[in-house]
């Protein structure tokens, strides 16, 4: 039996490791996938934002920097709170 608590703090900690701890090898690693993805989404739309402060590339890529990093920022909210609640609840089940 698998302890819920344990499930959804590793899903804190780190989004699909509370799904690899149910045993759900697939869907944590899709999780995963998906979370390192959006960083990717952050990290992209910051180094943007930074060239466009320092005035080295037009106005568009501030633009840009902006959706990127505002898309990274919401899907990492979503896929960590879908990774809580999903790690708890299969956990409950088990």
């Amino acid at each position: 039996m698998k302890r819920s608590g344990v499930a959804a703090v590793l899903s804190f900690l780190f989004s699909g490791l509370g799904q690899l701890y149910n045993g759900q090898i697939i869907k944590g690693l899709v999780v995963i996938f998906f979370t390192g993805v959006s960083l990717l989404f952050i990290l992209l739309g910051g180094v943007f934002i930074y060239l466009w402060l320092k005035q080295s590339v037009t106005l568009e890529f501030l633009w840009l920097g902006g959706i990127l990093f505002i898309a990274g920022v919401s899907a990492i909210c979503i896929i960590g709170i879908y990774s809580i609640f999903d790690a708890y609840r299969e956990a409950e089940r088990q």
